[in-house]
């Protein structure tokens, strides 16, 4: 392929642009957020364009572990007119230590807008105690 200078006025692309090996690339940044609000420990992770029921969280010894994948279907691709064809897979797994104990029982998952928040009480072990002094 030609080196083409940048032409600001110039709005049209060399029609070898879109030739195969030079197709451009989408992709995706990961990011996963861990805080604390409110005496729960939130875990927010990105997950654009993966259905909630291709997602799998699992929690143990202290690790969170959120994963999921989707890969393009026949039925997908017969949907629309193939312009490239390359093989659409998208794929995350996120690991992540809570930096206190949870209370397992109060785990909760919700996915927005490719965001999945998974929010969790602190246990009530972990949680601060005010500590009275004795005098005496």
């Amino acid at each position: 392929m030609n080196i083409v200078k940048f032409n600001p006025f110039w709005n049209r692309w060399p029609s070898s642009f879109f030739d195969e090996e030079t197709w451009p690339e989408l992709t995706v940044t990961e990011g996963l957020d861990v805080y604390e609000k409110d005496n729960k420990i939130v875990v927010e992770a990105a997950m654009p364009g993966i259905p909630e029921e291709n997602i799998d969280i699992t929690y143990e010894d202290g690790v969170l572990h959120i994963s999921g994948k989707w890969q393009e279907s026949m039925e997908d691709k017969k949907k629309k007119k193939t312009v490239y064809k390359s093989q659409m897979v998208r794929s995350f797994d996120y690991r992540t230590m809570m930096p206190r104990p949870i209370d397992t029982n109060s785990v909760e998952a919700t996915i927005k807008n490719g965001v999945l928040t998974v929010e969790a009480k602190v246990a009530p072990e972990a949680q601060a105690k005010k500590i009275k002094i004795k005098t005496g």
